[in-house]
């Protein structure tokens, strides 16, 4: 790689960054170029022939939320077998991350579920399409574990993710907003207890 197109991979990163960190502490609405290039020391016009559009750059955070996310969370995962070992992995890993990451800096998912629930657009439809994706990987997993016997026959899938969903979103709200110290402590629990009810 030569010199000009690492600068230019770094400059980018750091474009990317900046509007990350504003997405996190305000929202997704508050990415703007001008707010991202006042922050990066770069001009608007900069920015634009970097990423493009103020929307581009919103998607392009959300997609990289994602996959930072999923390296987090999915990936280690995944080396455990398949069942409830690779379920319990994902759940304990993203109790961890929200405790260890978004605690600090925002969830740009959930915030933005929140943020995007009542206005259409492509960037909602964006958004939607990255959780609907990452709920389906959860309920393929679920199923796996029912596949492997590990969770009690009749299981709904749906219902489990469901719960997940409100266990993680609680964690955030009590974390987040309520500065909770334990409100990782108890996630924990509650999922350990959740999981029994479930456990074949």
């Amino acid at each position: 790689m030569d010199a000009k197109t690492q600068k230019a991979e770094l400059t980018r990163a750091a474009i990317l960054g900046a509007a990350m960190e504003l997405a996190g502490r305000e929202g997704l609405e508050s990415i703007t170029l001008q707010a991202v290039a006042d922050s990066i020391g770069l001009s608007k016009s900069g920015v634009f022939s970097r990423v493009g559009s103020r929307e581009t750059l919103q998607k392009a955070v959300i997609d990289e939320w994602g996959r930072s996310f999923l390296d987090d969370v999915f990936v280690p995962a995944m080396q455990q077998p398949k069942g409830l070992p690779r379920l319990d992995a994902i759940v304990q890993r993203w109790i961890a991350r929200t405790r260890d990451v978004e605690t600090r800096t925002g969830c740009i998912f959930s915030a933005g579920a929140f943020e995007l629930d009542d206005r259409e657009g492509p960037l909602r439809d964006h958004l939607h399409g990255a959780v609907v994706r990452w709920r389906a990987a959860l309920r393929r997993t679920v199923l796996q574990a029912l596949e492997a016997g590990h969770l009690r026959a009749g299981t709904d899938a749906e219902q489990l993710v469901s719960e997940i969903y409100a266990l993680i979103l609680g964690l955030i709200h009590d974390a987040r907003f309520l500065r909770e110290a334990r409100a990782a402590e108890r996630a924990q629990a509650t999922w350990q207890r959740l999981l029994s009810t479930y456990r074949a």
